[in-house]
């Protein structure tokens, strides 16, 4: 796994063609010294590849159709959203799971879309208030993981995971560094033990109101490999801050990815 941290900004229902060259521009004056992308609205994806493939950002989109193809009206598939040079799908994110009845095979099922149209997959697991409340956060997360795990086995290396507490999105308080360490730890535990995958084989983000004030902190801990960013990726400064902060923690070089 690369030791480069990735910020990824998920603009949700937001966005325009004038923010993109906003951010295109705040990219190539600052030049983030980390792996960086934004995942857009399906209706962004060419604006999207227009303003920044001469820029270090990345793009990528928020969903995808669990079918290649076919009588699925109002879906768009992976290799729809290959054909605009995405690089990474947003999978399974809580507010997919709350508001579209998605289910852990679903999700699944979408993983192998992305991956066999040649994008990377950043599949959001995470628990609710109700859930972490009732200590069940553990059995949730493994539950959550053993299905990528039936459907990829050890190929879920190919695959970045997000944890992402539901009880801290959108609410301007992110997980602490301790909690995080705790629920990073048992990830990569419960790969280690159900699929015999290494710590730091596969690339976990923390995601839950990350912002330029504690990117720093979040970023720091040894198992977390990056962030995923939903509010505070919609103002550029806010964002390259961010990646800022990324490339401190990684302690690398500038770099523009190809």
């Amino acid at each position: 796994m690369s030791d480069t941290k990735l910020v990824i900004g998920n603009w949700k229902m937001n966005g325009s063609w004038a923010k993109l060259c906003e951010f295109a521009d705040a990219a190539l004056r600052d030049r983030p010294a980390c792996e960086a992308a934004l995942c857009v609205p399906f209706p962004l994806l060419a604006a999207a590849q227009s303003a920044l493939q001469a820029t270090p950002l990345r793009w990528g989109a928020q969903d995808c159709s669990a079918h290649a193809a076919g009588a699925h009206t109002g879906e768009v598939s992976a290799g729809m959203i290959c054909e605009f040079g995405a690089r990474y799908v947003i999978v399974g994110h809580s507010e997919r799971r709350a508001a579209h009845g998605e289910t852990d095979g679903q999700i699944a099922e979408k993983v192998q879309r992305v991956r066999a149209a040649g994008m990377t997959p950043i599949v959001c697991i995470g628990e609710t208030a109700a859930e972490r409340d009732g200590n069940q956060t553990p059995a949730v997360l493994r539950s959550q993981l053993l299905q990528l795990l039936r459907t990829l086995g050890r190929d879920l290396v190919r695959v970045i995971v997000a944890y992402e507490p539901v009880w801290a999105i959108g609410r301007g308080d992110a997980a602490t560094p301790g909690l995080v360490d705790d629920t990073h730890g048992f990830i990569a535990e419960t790969l280690a033990i159900h699929a015999g995958l290494p710590a730091h084989s596969v690339r976990v983000l923390y995601g839950g109101s990350v912002n330029a004030r504690n990117a720093a902190a979040l970023l720091s801990r040894p198992l977390v490999a990056g962030v995923l960013v939903g509010a505070a990726s919609l103002q550029a400064a806010e964002f390259v801050d961010i990646c800022r902060a990324a490339a401190r923690c990684a302690d690398v070089e500038p770099c523009v990815s190809p």
